[in-house]
């Protein structure tokens, strides 16, 4: 009599086994091969986080609405990357200002900064030394700009007056 509930428990193991299995693979994989989950945080959720480590932020219209390309919004930032920011900065000691966030006008695609993967940060000596000099060159990008990626995965790109980051993970947080 006790073999149908084992059979029942092994079943189950396996079912929840296969269940798990395929809920990370639905979960999406980044570029690096690791399955992840993105939590969405909100515009006042990322400042406290920046401010805490000393990002600043700015944009040319002075806002932070996401719909409107002038802003510098943080709204549906993906945690990983505001962890991945706070990261650079402990890393690197370096100054960091973030100039593009979540805010429309950016290109599209999936690693996007609309769907919270990127950031813009403006440039300057110290953060071009630490990436340059603590990455490794990867080549360029389909649209010219050399690219640099660091040891978690993320990936830096040079497009001429700032840093263009696509944080698929938060970078050894």
């Amino acid at each position: 009599m006790r073999t149908a509930p084992r059979l029942r428990s092994a079943a189950t193991a396996t079912a929840t086994a296969l269940a798990l299995a395929a809920t990370a693979l639905v979960a999406g994989a980044t570029e690096a091969g690791a399955a992840t989950t993105v939590t969405k945080i909100s515009h006042a959720t990322a400042t406290s986080m920046f401010r805490q480590v000393g990002i600043t932020w700015s944009s040319s219209g002075g806002c932070s609405d996401r719909n409107n390309p002038t802003c510098t919004s943080f709204d549906q930032l993906n945690l990983a990357t505001a962890q991945g920011a706070q990261t650079l900065k402990r890393a690197s000691g370096c100054a960091l200002n973030i100039t593009g966030g979540t805010e429309t006008g950016h290109a599209g695609g999936t690693y996007s900064h609309w769907n919270g993967y990127k950031l813009d940060f403006a440039k300057g000596s110290c953060l071009t030394t630490y990436v340059k000099n603590t990455f490794t060159y990867i080549g360029l990008r389909g649209d010219g700009a050399p690219q640099w990626r660091s040891g978690s995965g993320n990936v830096y790109a040079d497009e001429g007056n700032h840093w263009d980051v696509v944080y698929y993970n938060c970078g050894g947080c």
